[in-house]
């Protein structure tokens, strides 16, 4: 169950000006926006910060390129500072399944001596586990799945990855918070674990920014990737690969440009024409929630208003079903959780996204429909805008028409 069991709602955030939180953002007032996890929302001020920085690179664009890798160097720097990072270790890539398709690209040119098996998990995002497939065909190998209960607690999710874990492993590649299922995974164990075992290890780490307070201390791993643009509201496009250990000098950017001799991650600073802004612009947001609520005050007013969301959305839909929508994900994570759907809701990838696409058009409200298993759950996040009162909307107006929609699915 959640994390923060609580039975009235948080006090919704306020600006320093006594306006409300979500008048720093641009989001349409016309929509309830209950899905940050997924494309996260830039706050106004680094809005205009980027466009800005836009602005100066179309007024002098032979000036603005060479300079560009420096000021790239800086804002690794700063970004490297908030994730708890070295700055030597870190480069600026797209988004976290970018900084995962460097990893396989260059992991692809190595002889794999242990066999050519890469170790995945049924929680994998699914852009993340195709690109695994791909590496195992090139390596001549395949890929294991880890089978992973929803409500497996961390001893029981370890021993289930470190099951397909063997003699012809050549990569293991686990999330820290998953996508679908809004749950972590212990990857500070698996990593130990494959690093005594000379395997090395990838972890997927979309939505830990931010989310987590210290996403890299304690966890041994070769290689992170984490979205800056999700929960710590940077610009879209702007992630952060972490390597470290005896393969990360072979790491390049899958953009060959005219840093591809200097080394890693200053090669990453340099990607031709490329429009950086958005790495620019990062520290801006980043700043923004620094100043005017503070890090740790943000991340524990999502998780109050997540599990808060979460008691008031379950006790709608059970009372709809009569069975207990409340979800145990083992090992819960702040700021997101899940509420099963009714049956006939979303009942695998395809139908939780055509649920999210009609939601948008004939309830007004952005929000996460994802499955697992076969059966469907929305995806509740809760970020610095978002109030009690978009979630007891959706228990109230959206519930109910979820119930009629999923009654017109079944046969």
């Amino acid at each position: 169950m959640s994390e923060t069991d609580v039975s009235t709602a948080p006090r919704p955030l306020l600006l320093a000006d006594g306006r409300p939180a979500v008048d720093a953002w641009s989001l349409d007032p016309a929509l309830r926006h209950l899905n940050h996890g997924s494309f996260g929302a830039v706050p106004l001020v680094a809005q205009e910060r980027q466009n800005a920085l836009r602005a100066e690179m179309e007024r002098a664009p032979v000036v603005w390129f060479p300079e560009l890798p420096g000021r790239i160097a800086a804002a690794r720097t700063g970004i490297a500072a908030f994730l708890g990072a070295d700055a030597g270790d870190l480069a600026l890539v797209p988004n976290a399944s970018a900084g995962v398709s460097v990893v396989y690209a260059n992991l692809a040119g190595l002889d794999s001596a242990s066999g050519g098996e890469i170790v995945v998990t049924d929680h994998g995002y699914g852009a993340v586990t195709m690109g695994a497939e791909r590496l195992a065909r090139r390596w001549g190998g395949r890929v294991r799945t880890a089978r992973v209960p929803l409500d497996a607690d961390e001893e029981q999710a370890y021993e289930a990855v470190m099951a397909e874990v063997g003699d012809a492993t050549g990569l293991v590649v686990v999330d820290q918070i998953t996508s679908a299922t809004a749950r972590r995974l212990p990857v500070e164990r698996i990593g130990a674990e494959a690093a005594r075992r000379g395997v090395p290890f990838l972890v997927d780490a979309a939505h830990a920014p931010a989310l987590l307070a210290a996403p890299l201390d304690g966890l041994t791993c070769d290689f992170w990737a984490g979205n800056l643009h999700k929960w710590a509201c940077a610009p879209r496009g702007t992630a952060a690969l972490v390597a470290r250990g005896p393969l990360r000098d072979g790491l390049h950017p899958l953009i060959d440009s005219w840093g591809a001799p200097d080394p890693y991650p200053d090669r990453f600073d340099q990607q031709g024409t490329l429009d950086a802004t958005n790495y620019l612009a990062a520290q801006t947001a980043l700043d923004f929630v620094d100043s005017t609520w503070g890090w740790d005050t943000a991340r524990r007013y999502m998780d109050e208003l997540a599990s808060y969301g979460e008691r008031v959305v379950a006790a709608a839909v059970t009372a709809l079903t009569g069975e207990d929508a409340r979800v145990d994900v083992g090992m819960p994570v702040p700021g997101m959780r899940l509420v099963r759907l009714p049956d006939g809701l979303a009942d695998s990838r395809v139908a939780a996204d055509a649920l999210r696409d009609r939601a948008a058009a004939e309830l007004g409200v952005e929000a996460a429909f994802t499955a697992f298993g076969g059966t469907g759950y929305v995806r509740l996040s809760a970020h610095l805008y978002n109030t009690a009162e978009d979630y007891e909307y959706f228990a109230e107006r959206c519930v109910p028409l979820l119930g009629e929609w999923a009654r017109a699915a079944r046969p």
